[in-house]
């Protein structure tokens, strides 16, 4: 790991000094990386002072002026430098994120293949940020609309993809003419001061302005500065619905923007009908991948009455085959939680199934022993429980999945609406009416449904995101660059009268 650290430029934490650049240098309190792999320390980097972040939002502002002039395909060349940048370093800082996130080594790799991909996505829209132009009511009168770069953007990202989530905002925000300031989560700062360093010869090459990529590292306080600041017209919040709420108080108080990633209690529903050989391994990804900390999880498998013991029985074969252990070791599935609070989470979900009547297929556990040393690790569990269950309608960050039994198609969507978020959602069948009414406006009501494919993963190019307590928000693909831009309407009158609207006269 010392090796990673030092190709990544960060050989000197483990002194417990910060870095040397400006823009992520802290004045304020220590904060320690602990990797729930081993429990070992990382390194240790300084949290920003106020005296920090207003240095830092005061560079953005400044690069802000020269940046938004640069042609967007010009600032699509520099994302794309950054793309390869990221291709170079994808081992290294994919292994970092395996290692201070604690997800599979698989799943570290493919974090930073959607930063590529959305390098790729971004560059690409710089030649497309299209306006449309309107035929006036007005003789000699010309209308369309354009776009503009908003300023600022504020990024609050979560401890479960440590670096993905940043680049879906940074990338298209960067193409659009925007600057961007991130506040990590302080359970992983070390890969987000290593994407900085990645960037940092593209942008010193390209004579980027400094502050067009500001970093500052911090708890809660620093979440609330970018949320309270009426300098940044957008902030995007990646993390549970406590704090999204928190941040769209904060930002709608003050009449900005935001973009809102936040908790979803994703089902899938397993018909009939259903190719079960190809349903299985989707259902135990979506549970137990990233130990059940995406916010894409699968929580809930909603499954008709006629196949729900079979279903529970493959599934609990399935279990047993889980190995858990170090996620840097292909030969594990399983990983730990992201420190023991989530294990005190997870084993408080627990009793609280437990309470309320519900039954183990597959028994919970916390693991311990020399190999699970940090005491992050816990078992897959799966629960027979009943949907409207308290426990059931909020989102527990951890390998539990609740099994739930349904008699009909519209028991089953209204099972899969019946909570308070709506992020991600599924149903395999090869019944094709079924398929159908699940994709109706009487089906799933969350942001992304799918068909025989699991809950758990997106792809670079579709926008991502979700209804109701998920936010509302949508990234990293589709239209989504309109959330980074503000639009105007513009008409231009070439003709020699001045005639209005409406066909008003006013005469003078």
């Amino acid at each position: 790991m010392q090796q990673i650290l030092k190709s990544l430029g960060l050989s000197h934490l483990n002194e417990g000094i910060s870095t040397g650049a400006a823009s992520w240098q802290g004045q304020g309190e220590e904060i320690s990386s602990f990797s729930p792999v081993d429990g070992h320390l990382i390194g240790k980097v300084n949290a920003a002072s106020r005296e920090d972040y207003e240095t830092v939002i005061g560079q953005a502002q400044e690069a802000f002026k020269t940046w938004r002039l640069v042609p967007a395909p010009k600032r699509g060349e520099i994302v794309r430098q950054m793309g390869e940048q990221f291709r170079q370093y994808k081992t290294e800082l994919g292994t970092l994120v395996s290692y201070e996130m604690g997800k599979s080594l698989q799943e570290g790799l493919g974090e930073v293949q959607e930063i590529i991909d959305i390098c790729d996505f971004a560059v690409g829209l710089s030649r497309q940020l299209y306006g449309l132009s309107m035929h006036s009511e007005r003789p000699s009168h010309r209308m369309y609309e354009q776009w503009h770069p908003l300023g600022i953007v504020g990024i609050i990202s979560a401890f479960n993809f440590p670096v993905a989530v940043w680049s879906w905002n940074s990338m298209l925000a960067w193409v659009c003419g925007d600057v961007c300031v991130w506040k990590p989560s302080e359970k992983t700062p070390l890969t987000a001061i290593a994407c900085q360093h990645i960037i940092k010869e593209v942008l010193k090459t390209n004579n980027v302005p400094e502050g067009v990529s500001g970093l500052v590292v911090g708890g809660r306080e620093v979440g609330e500065w970018l949320s309270h600041d009426v300098r940044i017209p957008l902030v995007s919040a990646t993390g549970s619905t406590r704090m999204g709420k928190a941040v769209g108080q904060a930002v709608g108080g003050r009449l900005g923007r935001s973009l809102l990633e936040l908790g979803g209690n994703n089902a899938i529903i397993v018909s009939s009908q259903a190719d079960l050989p190809l349903a299985i391994p989707a259902i135990v990804f979506g549970a137990v991948g990233t130990a059940g900390q995406r916010c894409t999880s699968t929580r809930r498998l909603i499954v008709h009455e006629t196949i729900y013991d079979e279903v529970k029985t493959r599934l609990a074969k399935a279990y047993v085959q889980l190995r858990i252990g170090n996620p840097l070791d292909a030969h594990y599935h399983v990983g730990p939680l992201i420190d023991t609070d989530a294990v005190e989470n997870y084993q408080s979900a627990i009793r609280a199934i437990e309470a309320q009547g519900g039954t183990f297929v597959v028994a919970p556990a916390v693991l311990s022993g020399e190999a699970f040393a940090s005491g992050c690790y816990v078992a897959p569990c799966i629960a027979e429980v009943e949907n409207d269950w308290d426990i059931v309608q909020h989102e527990t960050f951890a390998p539990i999945l609740y099994l739930i039994k349904y008699s009909t198609i519209e028991e089953a969507i209204a099972f899969q609406n019946g909570v308070p978020q709506g992020l991600s959602s599924a149903i395999f069948t090869l019944n094709l009416r079924e398929a159908e009414a699940f994709l109706s406006q009487a089906g799933s009501d969350c942001g992304i449904a799918n068909v025989n494919i699991g809950t758990s993963g997106a792809e670079i190019g579709g926008a991502f995101g979700g209804e109701k307590e998920t936010g509302g928000g949508r990234e990293s693909g589709s239209d989504a660059w309109k959330a980074y831009m503000r639009r105007q309407t513009n008409t231009i009158n070439y003709g020699t009268t001045l005639p209005l609207a409406q066909g008003i006269k006013f005469e003078i």
